[in-house]
């Protein structure tokens, strides 16, 4: 007789589980998380590179054909750093912030009152900064401004929670906006500050500006990358550098003491409280993290356009930088990007879109619309409450998105004017409204939701549990 020891099971009688079914989102992390540092590393830089060469060689259904697309992506990464930045706030500590585009102002004021001959405080003009490198300068500035701001509203405001919270960091994006609008002895008011400083490198006799003035429109003609790009694209390479320096710092912090206590005070602030955790302090570093970036962002939307003014800072934008966390998924870092590609790209790709081009095709349109609607509403009615739930959840959205457009045809043929009644870029507000509702009808954890792990330890331990189960250990043979 041989006895054979086994590793544990646990509940001998249990029935082995049935692997869950693995979304597109969970199996490519799955893949990543198997891969090696090194190998993560060769799969990724290829990867940044072709993303830094996308706006030279745009493909044809990822071209804007309304504005540049490398502008398009200089925004991109604009909205990136902002959604990273928030990210640490919402996504990481949990806390809810509706005001967030008040740092995105400081940040860009501050370059804007330090380098624009509107300000009353310009160093460009005799001054301690150089034009040609007066942005640079600006930049650490901002960022210091930035999280001096998020501390200081942090520190009275962060014992606050929930609903409580977001009302004062609403406020607190609206008093940004409105002292910038009323200071016009120092902001200039509405009228704005106008020629900021930006980066002028890579001056020449066709490029007297240098590669990041808005004058640079680039030699589509050039076989040379860094000749063929314009003022855009050079904006986006300097975002992408960027981006990545904040995540490796973010993803840094994710994995020490201050990520861990971040996921605790999300799950459960009391309970984070009880057990040793010191939240105020550690909801104070998310806040004042996630000003900084969002100061950096600032400073560069600033030195890209070369000119603020109060409009640009308002509380729809500030809905945006929120949407694209929600869209992304909360936690997740990357899911985040995503969703400030979604929020940058889609308004300006269908900025050439219109709904109709003659009013009899309203008309035909809104008809067929109407007669898909109610196809939809008697389906649901008869058949698809019976079905499964992702079909349901199909006939929801595809019913949602017939009415909103029975809606906007109507009032394309009712208001029609030559050209077209409606641009789809103009509705961006409209369609990422409806996309929230969607999302959190179908997925309220947002397109690719953060995946709750052992952080400090998390490749190790992930390693561990895929090693392959020992082989039994045959002893006591013969007895």
């Amino acid at each position: 007789m041989t006895d054979v020891i086994k590793e544990p099971t646990g509940d001998p009688s249990a029935e082995p589980a049935a692997p869950s079914k693995a979304g597109l989102g969970d199996t490519i992390r799955d893949w990543w998380g198997g891969l090696s540092r090194p190998a993560q590393w060769a799969v990724g830089v290829p990867a940044i590179i072709a993303l830094a060469l996308l706006p030279l060689y745009p493909p044809p259904l990822l071209d804007t054909p309304a504005v540049s697309f490398g502008g398009v992506m200089a925004q991109f990464a604009m909205y990136a750093l902002i959604a990273v930045g928030l990210n640490v706030v919402v996504g990481q500590a949990g806390l809810l912030d509706l005001g967030y585009v008040g740092f995105y102002a400081v940040g860009a004021y501050t370059v804007g009152l330090l380098t624009s001959p509107n300000s009353p405080w310009n160093q460009t003009d005799g001054g301690w900064l150089n034009p040609s490198w007066a942005w640079l300068a600006c930049v650490p500035l901002a960022i210091a401004v930035t999280a001096l701001s998020g501390l200081v509203l942090g520190t009275p405001t962060l014992r606050l929670r929930g609903d409580y919270l977001a009302i004062v960091t609403l406020g607190f994006g609206e008093i940004v906006r409105l002292l910038a609008d009323n200071l016009g002895e120092v902001t200039n008011g509405s009228l704005g500050l106008s020629q900021i400083a930006y980066p002028q490198l890579g001056e020449s006799e066709t490029r007297p500006g240098g590669v990041f003035s808005p004058g640079n429109l680039g030699d589509t003609s050039s076989w040379n990358p860094f000749v063929r790009a314009n003022n855009g694209t050079w904006w986006f390479w300097l975002g992408l550098v960027l981006v990545i320096i904040v995540l490796l710092i973010v993803g840094n912090l994710e994995r020490s003491r201050v990520g861990r206590a971040w996921v605790a005070i999300r799950e459960d602030e009391d309970a984070a409280e009880i057990m040793g955790v010191p939240t105020f302090k550690f909801k104070l570093w998310a806040f004042t993290i996630g000003a900084a970036v969002g100061g950096l962002s600032g400073a560069m939307y600033a030195g890209q356009v070369t000119y603020v003014n109060p409009r640009q800072f308002d509380i729809i934008t500030s809905m945006l930088f929120l949407c694209a966390v929600v869209l992304g998924g909360k936690g997740n870092k990357l899911g985040v990007i995503v969703g400030a590609f979604l929020i940058a790209y889609l308004p300006l790709r269908l900025q050439s879109v219109q709904l109709v081009s003659e009013e009899s095709t309203g008309y035909v349109l809104l008809a067929l619309d109407v007669a898909v609607f109610v196809g939809l509403l008697v389906a649901w009615r008869y058949r698809v409450q019976h079905m499964g739930p992702w079909i349901q959840r199909g006939v929801i959205t595809a019913t949602v998105f017939t009415g909103v457009m029975g809606l906007l045809l109507l009032g394309s043929v009712l208001l029609f004017r030559k050209g077209g009644a409606q641009s789809l870029g103009d509705l961006k507000y409209l369609y990422f409204g409806i996309a929230l509702v969607v999302m959190m009808i179908l997925r309220p954890q947002g397109l690719f939701p953060a995946r709750q792990k052992l952080l400090a330890y998390g490749r190790q331990v992930y390693r561990a549990v895929r090693r392959p189960a020992p082989e039994p250990v045959a002893v006591g043979a013969g007895r």
